[in-house]
């Protein structure tokens, strides 16, 4: 089965098992042998978010310190629910990023303070969604068909996405940030 892609990420490609191919009209196509039959052997989950959950979510909101802190969350894939997996208070992006696993996905909710150029100072909530290269196809399809519920459940609207657990940098973050402010 081929598709025809305007643009292709040949790194996921590679890395999933995919294959790319270029036709003589310089065409790019690309074979999902391995995503087509999980598509036809498994049904995508969207997972819910455990209730204990929803409530830390919704006093992290609402928090009144003044430090970067980070709720990291995992799929508990037997009861297909959004769960805690650790909590973290003064800590920096690059910190934060070797608190996450290096093949395998999780979503963050990071407080960050955000010193603006005229000075001023703001705490966006962002959220991050890592799903690094080289994690299962399946844990990544029940990761990406959950994270939609999990940012509507967090109110969220500063969601960014990395592939690469190193990419979590200051410098990083600040860029995405600049986009908003």
């Amino acid at each position: 089965m081929h598709a025809l892609f305007g643009r292709v990420y040949a790194q996921m490609c590679v890395t999933q098992g995919f294959f790319l191919s270029v036709s003589l009209s310089r065409k790019i196509y690309l074979s999902l042998p391995s995503a087509v039959s999980f598509l036809q052997s498994e049904s995508l989950v969207v997972c819910d978010v455990a209730e204990d959950l929803v409530e830390k979510l919704r006093k992290f909101r609402f928090r009144k310190e003044t430090n970067n802190a980070a709720i990291i969350m995992k799929i508990d894939k037997d009861k297909q629910l959004v769960v805690l997996d650790e909590e973290h208070e003064g800590i920096s992006p690059d910190e934060l990023k070797d608190e996450l696993p290096e093949r395998q996905p999780r979503f963050i909710v990071y407080s960050y303070k955000y010193q603006h150029e005229d000075g001023r100072v703001s705490y966006p909530l962002c959220f991050i969604f890592s799903s690094p290269v080289g994690c299962k196809p399946e844990q990544q399809m029940m990761y990406a068909g959950s994270k939609n519920k999990l940012v509507q459940t967090a109110e969220l609207t500063k969601v960014f996405e990395i592939r690469n657990t190193e990419d979590l940098t200051e410098e990083w973050l600040r860029e995405k940030l600049g986009f908003f402010h």
